[in-house]
């Protein structure tokens, strides 16, 4: 079977890209996977790539192309409205080409422009139309997107959001189309390093420096603590807008030294093994992909107990602990606390951290979207999809249409 992704810049780094690169190496064991690249400024991408997977940049961004001084480039998309940033005449020309000449049998689009694009220029019933939600309705609507979104949902043959309450929002706002709504979770592999012992004294957080991660609720939660836990430190990886206040924050608090930013690394497995807990600090997460990695290292997680990823992931108390949001930083250290004072519990917790991660494993996320290929959803091509796919042995993970 051939299959393709859609992402908007196969060239960055973020965790939707990372979604998208755990996905198609699992699906590479068995098909043929392409990844079309709306923009591409970089010779390489930022994230690795399994090499059986084909990579395609639509519109070249890289100093030099001939594709910055196309007319259609500095010209409003005929697609979207002039509120939506990232589109082009330009891009309408591109993906409406490239859809158009595609022989994927099914195609995944990873965010709403991509989702809009796929519903309005992928061919009904030559290939597959599945759409992604990497992050959530509520957060759609707060960008004014909302109805684009949803117009392209009841367009596409499947949707697949990555956190099941969001599924279950989508499915409320759109009860026509509730039965090709279907949650399926991101994937992380496991990790190509020794798994963390445990025994470094070391809080470990992974994201992009924004607001929504709310790292300023993480560092005064550290503050709290570090009278009672001279020998520990807290790291942050990750780049963003937000370096120089959350550095200021640092330096106001005596906490140089102690604190500090480490800048985006690609791919974080040593780091996470480096640490003895992980530490998420955000207003919100549609999935929370780095709790899973961290968990796959080894780690318990302390998370704040916000919509929607991290109650779908964390089992309190076995795997790691969650904090009511209105706690604020008192709460959240008090939750790192509960681990740093006590190593048996990390151990314990670890343990089962590791099992939770083992869901996640690519192989096994892939699988519900092959059950996703073969189902019933809106579209032709079914059994053609179906004839392309042999059924798999192991299957460890179900995810249902109403999960």
């Amino acid at each position: 079977m051939k299959i393709t992704f859609l992402l908007h810049n196969a060239y960055g780094i973020g965790g939707t890209i990372r979604s998208a690169a755990n996905l198609s190496a699992a699906l590479a064991e068995r098909h043929e996977v392409t990844v079309a690249s709306l923009y591409c400024h970089r010779d390489s991408p930022g994230l690795d790539f399994d090499p059986r997977v084909r990579l395609v940049g639509l519109i070249d961004q890289r100093e030099g192309s001939k594709d910055l001084a196309l007319p259609a480039a500095d010209q409003p998309s005929e697609v979207f409205p002039a509120s939506v940033g990232g589109v082009s005449a330009l891009s309408d020309q591109r993906m409406a080409d490239y859809l158009a000449h595609s022989d994927a049998d099914v195609v995944i689009s990873t965010r709403p422009v991509l989702n809009v694009y796929l519903a309005r220029f992928g061919v009904p019933g030559r290939c597959l139309r599945i759409g992604q939600e990497h992050s959530t309705l509520t957060v759609r609507e707060q960008a004014g997107h909302r109805e684009l979104q949803l117009n392209a949902v009841a367009q596409l043959d499947a949707f697949a959001p990555v956190s099941s309450n969001d599924a279950a929002a989508y499915r409320a706002a759109l009860p026509e189309a509730a039965g090709r709504i279907r949650h399926i979770p991101n994937s992380s592999p496991a990790p190509a390093v020794t798994r963390s012992t445990g025994e470094n004294r070391l809080v470990v957080a992974a994201g992009r420096l924004v607001a929504q991660k709310r790292y300023d609720v993480l560092i005064d939660a550290f503050a709290r603590l570090r009278e009672e836990f001279p020998d520990w430190e807290l790291r942050i990886y990750g780049r963003g807008p937000l370096r120089d206040p959350l550095l200021a924050q640092i330096d106001r608090l005596g906490l140089a030294g102690r604190v500090r930013l480490m800048g985006a690394v690609a791919p974080l497995d040593t780091e996470w093994a480096k640490g003895a807990i992980g530490a998420v600090s955000s207003t919100w997460e549609s999935f929370g992909l780095t709790i899973v990695e961290a968990m796959a290292c080894g780690l318990p997680v302390v998370s704040r107990d916000c919509p929607y990823g991290p109650s779908e992931i964390i089992t309190p108390d076995e795997d790691g602990v969650l904090v009511p949001m209105d706690e604020g930083d008192e709460g959240l250290a008090a939750g790192l606390r509960r681990l740093m004072v006590d190593p048996e519990l990390r151990r314990r917790m670890a343990e089962n951290a590791i099992r939770t991660a083992a869901r996640y494993e690519p192989a096994v996320v892939a699988e519900a979207y092959e059950e996703l290929f073969t189902a019933r959803p809106r579209g032709g091509g079914v059994r053609r999809l179906r004839g392309r796919l042999r059924r798999r042995p192991d299957r460890r993970l179900v995810v249902a249409a109403s999960a």
